[in-house]
């Protein structure tokens, strides 16, 4: 009795073990997020002139408010070849995570909603490998001169670029998660 006790108590045993071994060949991918700490955004005309918008957040979701600056002129009427970049500056050097989104382009989308502009608009000039667009780098019509005027950016992650008016740029049937959005106040010039 006491043998077939222990032969039961070893095959248990097995068994048990052998239920909670891994499975090693099909290891689960995790993507953790990357911390974005600066947004910037470069605006360019055809004239060589620059406008940079920039936010730096250094502690992240911390308790102090992201630095926020806007240098250069935005002239009225104008267009600007436009690209952002999207960093980590708490690592030395800083981490481009913004070769990290054009890795996994399908996976993301940038998306800008203007307020009080009038006649500002953004248009994508990058696609991903689907033909949808991505947003890194775009075309920018400063439109008419004005104040308090608003440029939020969007960084969504997994958005459904198949949804009405994603592939146009509007985010309200983007779905996805926000991995950063950050909002330039600027002014448009005579």
């Amino acid at each position: 009795m006491r043998t077939h006790k222990h032969v039961f108590v070893l095959l248990l045993s097995t068994l048990i073990f052998a239920s909670c071994s891994s499975n090693d060949d099909n290891p689960e991918i995790i993507n953790e997020e990357e911390l974005i700490t600066t947004v910037r955004l470069t605006l360019t005309d055809p004239n060589g002139n620059t406008v940079v918008m920039d936010s730096q957040d250094l502690d992240g979701i911390g308790p102090d408010e992201p630095i926020v600056n806007v240098t250069g002129t935005i002239m009225a009427s104008a267009q600007y070849a436009g690209s952002v970049q999207f960093l980590n500056e708490t690592e030395t050097p800083a981490d481009n995570i913004t070769l990290e989104i054009l890795e996994e382009d399908e996976d993301h989308q940038v998306f800008y909603e203007i307020v009080g502009a009038s006649g500002s608009t953004v248009s994508y000039t990058d696609l991903d490998s689907n033909g949808n667009p991505i947003g890194i780098n775009i075309n920018f019509n400063s439109g008419v001169s004005g104040t308090d005027n608003v440029l939020t950016l969007t960084l969504v992650h997994l958005p459904n670029k198949e949804a009405q008016g994603v592939s146009d740029g509007s985010i309200a049937n983007a779905g996805g998660e926000t991995d950063a959005e950050v909002s330039f106040p600027y002014t448009v010039s005579n």
